[in-house]
């Protein structure tokens, strides 16, 4: 087979050329019309009974999630210039084109009993103009008289203030999302400029945009450095311009496929798929060095550049596409997970890294074979001293410390088990924001003096029309919310009950010991009052449906990660269970906090899943590859131990298990174990010239392939080591545990492997090794005479 293909792509040049080239102008084109993702990408599939129960709210009371909170910590807020500052910046905010409402101190309102109209009027709490100090104490002194405001607005305890803006929930889901929060920031900046304080920022709006625009630049900026690193690393190894414009011209090219593709798929950028460009730089790179290392070792070995080029094709042209089918296999496995965003991550990582083989196999000998032969100082790498001494010191070891490295390789194993075991789960809403972030420090701010932003909603659904208006039911929520109020990660509940104090509290003249839950008497005269009025129906329709059947009670929640947040919503619902009975209610506990914390488990299990499944394919590849399951264990021992060791480091310093850090196992083994099949390509190969020779074998195979190893293993490891300068915690901890993997798991196929095979022997390499998928050659009879006459017209035009 490939030496059919070999003839295919030699004296199909120009065609093949040209059609990559109109390929990549197609993909280029659509390239030009991706788009970041500016909507909230829900970990959870879409028929999860969580998700349901978020549409079902949603559908019931609007989105909620649709705040951005703008908090100041001032004891002198209600001096008359600091609270006249304060309230210009509300009305310079309001007037921001996507701002929908805002609530802050200044724009509160009070009810006011009118026993003419018998309704309650809404006036404001602070009126539009107050003239001085004397003035506004007094009207703070009624405002501080409205138990409502109270945790909402403002902490008494902490003289902490907050503006919740509302924004327009289609403008948040568009680009022009940016602009709104740029406007905000702006007119903030200038008010903390004048005022000289501090200003805190937050919501699940705000935080999505800040990281959304912080992904566009770490696109641009991992792009460039993948593409550096690359370009220094394989001049530092072949002193040739030509050995690093085409691997570039590669991987370049696939980037503009892999754009092209999300955008034909309808994707848009993610935190993940705004990774793809640089992993698939740095992934890319390895199939041109091998191919590279591979035609120079044949060019110096005969002298013929398009035997050498052919012999490129055949001898590794399987084993790559198998190594590039193994690393596509570990993204891959991510399209089982229902989540959209990991799903299009590993469609199109690993459609576009099988895309990745198919532009080296076509360019490299396309290119090469069209320029002018390597000369002596391009090959002299082969003959690099500081990697022939490391070859020679890894086949001393080899040959030498066998019990040394097994005796090592178990003490790994021990510690590696019991590093696994101290392992820890996590899973917060800025877990991938460092602690020094402003993101995170002022999301903490609104924790300590607000309990935190993560919505929390449980729906209360009586079963019937007008059922939420029974004093039973009323009675029934504030026991509910009594409970709630005994935990610590919670807000105070803010639900129709408040409302219906605040209009007993009016009712009453605006005495505060009146801020209660109506008695049966007094509760028709309050919500005859309470209902009637334009603004007053549009206050009681905030928390509840329309045929009054179905309320809500909302909480805020701080951010303390998957672990409690189960305990927590165990707690919940044993509570509800305990107050209302399920044969007169239907409660459902929704809210942004739990479809982010059901999310992160769905992930988590699956991501577990998709590891395995990664194992699982690659073991049958292997399989398949060489008709030996001894050998496939073989295989897979030196790259099972890495994903080990760095579980162990996980376990060791802290590091907890996450969606990000799972993401590294997946991604490493995939591609750790393309060593390892060159590796074992080349020791078959030679096991066929040196009459069964087990050791000369592994010694010739370590020789060529060791050199290709070291070279990727270069790349590789500082290719993934750039994203540890992320100013996201998940993308710099997959940076570093992918390049710890892969480093630990280099050394495992040059040392580990060559002992393995040399120290068992007949044990692992058996007859069934011999007739595996991978065909060997005669390295004197698979070029044809046809085949030298082409090379040598070229060798004379050159």
């Amino acid at each position: 087979m490939w030496v059919r293909v070999s003839r295919i792509i030699l004296r199909n040049r120009i065609l093949l050329i040209s059609a990559l080239a109109l390929i990549t102008v197609f993909f280029g084109y659509h390239a030009r019309k991706v788009e970041m993702s500016y909507e909230y990408a829900s970990l959870l599939p879409k028929k999860d009974p969580a998700y349901k129960d978020y549409l079902k709210f949603v559908d019931v009371f609007g989105e909620e999630g649709n705040l951005i909170i703008v908090g100041i910590k001032d004891s002198s807020f209600f001096n008359l210039d600091h609270f006249n500052r304060w309230k210009r910046l509300s009305t310079e905010i309001s007037k921001i084109d996507g701002v929908e409402n805002l609530l802050s101190v200044t724009n509160t309102y009070n009810l006011v009993k009118d026993i003419d109209k018998k309704q309650f009027r809404v006036v404001s709490a602070f009126p539009d103009s107050i003239s001085s100090q004397e003035e506004l104490d007094e009207y703070t002194k009624e405002f501080k008289r409205l138990p409502f405001y109270r945790d909402l607005v403002y902490n008494p305890e902490t003289d902490a203030y907050i503006l919740a803006i509302t924004v327009n929930k289609e403008k948040m889901k568009s680009k022009e999302r940016e602009d709104v929060v740029a406007d905000i920031q702006r007119v903030c900046k200038s008010f903390e400029q004048d005022e000289n304080v501090k200003l805190h920022y937050s919501g699940l709006p705000y935080i999505r945009v800040v990281n959304s625009v912080k992904i566009k630049k770490e696109l641009y900026m991992f792009s460039a450095l993948a593409l550096a690193i690359c370009i220094v690393v394989l001049f530092f190894f072949f002193r040739s311009f030509k050995a690093v414009f085409v691997p570039v011209l590669i991987v370049i090219t696939g980037v503009i496929w892999a754009m092209g593709m999300l955008s034909l798929f309808g994707y848009k950028i993610t935190l993940l798929s705004g990774m793809i460009p640089p992993l698939l730089i740095v992934i890319g790179i390895p199939n041109s060095i091998y191919m590279l290392n591979k035609f120079h070792h044949e060019y110096v070995s005969h002298g013929n550049k398009v035997k050498a080029l052919q012999r490129v094709i055949i001898k590794i042209g399987n084993a790559t596409f198998l190594t590039n089918l193994t690393t596509a296999s570990g993204f891959a496995t991510f399209m089982i997970v229902k989540s959209d965003i990991l799903r299009q991550f590993g469609i199109i990582a690993s459609l576009n890294i099988l895309g990745l083989f198919v532009l080296s196999l076509l360019l490299i000998p396309i290119i090469f074979s069209l320029i002018g032969p390597p000369s002596s100082k391009h090959v002299g790498h082969l003959d690099n001293k500081i990697v022939s001494s490391i070859i020679d010191k890894l086949m001393y070891i080899t040959r030498y410390h066998r019990k040394t490295v097994y005796i090592v390789t178990i003490s790994i194993l021990i510690v590696g088990f019991y590093g696994i075991s101290r392992m820890k789960s996590s899973g917060y809403m800025v877990d991938d924001i460092p602690e020094t972030d402003p993101v995170y420090v002022d999301l903490k701010f609104f924790e300590n003096n607000f309990h935190g932003l993560m919505p929390l909603e449980i729906m209360v659904d009586t079963k019937k029309p007008q059922g939420v208006m029974q004093l039973t039911t009323f009675r029934k929520i504030e026991q509910l919310e009594k409970r709630l109020e005994a935990y610590p990660e919670l807000s105070r509940p803010t639900s129709l009950l408040d409302l219906l104090k605040f209009s007993k509290q009016a009712f009453y003249n605006g005495f505060e010991r009146y801020y209660s839950l109506p008695n049966n008497r007094e509760k028709n005269f309050i919500l005859q009052y309470a209902a009637t009025g334009e603004e007053n129906a549009q206050l009681l329709h905030s928390f509840l449906d329309s045929t009054r059947q179905t309320t809500r009670i909302s909480i805020r929640v701080k951010d303390v990660g998957v672990k409690r947040m189960k305990e927590l919503y165990t707690d919940f619902n044993n509570d509800i269970d305990s107050v209302f009975t399920s044969d007169k209610y239907d409660i459902t506990v929704t809210g942004s906090s739990i479809t982010a914390f059901k999310g992160t488990q769905y992930l988590l299990r699956n991501l577990f899943t998709s590891l395995g499944l990664a194992i699982l394919l690659i073991s049958l590849f292997m399989a398949f590859m060489f008709s030996s399951w001894r050998m496939v264990i073989m295989s897979l021992t030196p790259n099972v131990i890495p994903l080990i060791f760095t579980a162990a480091v996980m376990g060791f310093t802290g590091i907890p298990i996450k969606a990000s850090t799972i993401l590294v196992f997946s991604i490493a083994f995939g591609i750790s174990v393309d060593n390892t099949i060159h590796f074992l390509a080349k020791y078959r190969q030679e096991l066929n010239l040196t009459n069964w020779d087990i050791r000369e074998s592994v010694v010739l195979a370590l020789k060529e392939t060791g050199v290709s190893i070291i070279y990727t293993s270069v790349v590789l490891f500082f290719g993934f080591g750039i994203f540890s300068i992320s100013s996201f915690g998940g993308t710099q901890a997959m940076g570093i545990l992918v390049s710890l993997t892969l480093l630990v798991a280099v050394t495992s196929n040059l040392i580990l492997l060559p002992s393995l095979l040399t120290g068992l022997e007949r044990l692992t390499t058996t007859e069934a090794f011999k007739e595996p998928l991978l065909h060997i050659y005669d390295e004197e009879e698979d070029i044809e005479l046809e085949e030298l006459e082409i090379a040598n017209d070229d060798e004379n035009k050159n």
